[in-house]
């Protein structure tokens, strides 16, 4: 089975290492080329953090294409945007490697309807590129959750229907919210990254959180839409073979390939 892990990030080092290490895994491009052959993972998606310069988001072009990451960066010390937030974006856009945008609403405290990120929108449906959105529970409770709740997205997602989005992490734990969004939306996606961290004993975690899995299986399902879910693991956070273990157990053997890897390559053009 081929596989494209459509939401990961690469962080120098030594930022990252700890993550990793906790996987069972090592920081580097070079590990991830070795495991990946190991695995089948064919490409991965960078989602990209802390410059909006293209020249830093520099990937071995075999193993990554990336998403412009609007985090922190795109804001000044006053809170607003930078005033070539647009400019910069396309910049990025217009890079065969760059395959999209990423939002971090939550961690900037910005709703997705904000006057800022209309240009951006208009900007990725006209280079047919999708924006990633984070969606669901953050890392550091600095954040702020109700800017990314699925409901949030729906919004967007409705205001511009010419722009593709990804809601990343199916939006977990709001998973009621995302399958109705995700089914509602014809222009809504979602990886299906970030729903675990560590290591696992998976027939241990399906015991002790049959629960949590359960409404897993039960609101991808009744999403009702296979061709709209995408793999991706939110490395270096996660084990990438018991990952992928992990969602195979969520997704019917039937529609592996599709989720795994047709889906993402058809969304993000590779």
């Amino acid at each position: 089975m081929k596989i494209i892990d459509a939401h990961l990030h690469l962080f120098r080092p030594p930022s990252g290492d700890e993550a990793a290490r906790a996987a069972g895994h090592e920081n580097s491009a070079a590990h991830l080329r070795q495991v990946w052959g190991e695995l089948g993972i064919t490409h991965g998606i960078v989602m990209g953090n802390a410059s909006l310069d293209p020249s830093f988001h520099a990937y071995p072009p075999d193993l990554f294409h990336y998403c412009i990451g609007l985090d922190s960066s795109l804001l000044t010390s006053e809170g607003g945007a930078v005033p070539d937030l647009a400019e910069l974006v396309e910049a990025n856009l217009k890079r065969r490697e760059c395959c999209g945008v990423k939002l971090y609403p939550g961690y900037n405290r910005i709703w997705l309807t904000d006057p800022m990120y209309g240009p951006i929108y208009e900007l990725a449906a006209g280079y047919g590129k999708p924006v990633a959105v984070h969606m669901g529970l953050t890392a550091f409770p600095e954040a702020q959750l109700k800017y990314c709740h699925p409901l949030a997205l729906d919004d967007a997602a409705a205001d511009h229907p010419g722009t593709e989005f990804v809601m990343c992490h199916y939006g977990s734990p709001f998973l009621e919210s995302a399958a109705a969004v995700l089914a509602k939306n014809p222009n809504v996606s979602a990886d299906l990254s970030g729903l675990l961290e560590g290591r696992v004993n998976l027939d241990e975690w399906f015991r002790e959180q049959s629960g949590y899995g359960d409404l897993l299986r039960s609101w991808i399902q009744a999403a009702g839409h296979w061709e709209k879910f995408l793999f991706g693991t939110d490395w270096p956070i996660v084990n990438l073979g018991e990952y992928i273990a992990f969602i195979s157990r969520l997704i019917p053997p039937a529609h592996w390939d599709e989720v795994f890897y047709e889906n993402a390559a058809r969304v993000y053009g590779l």
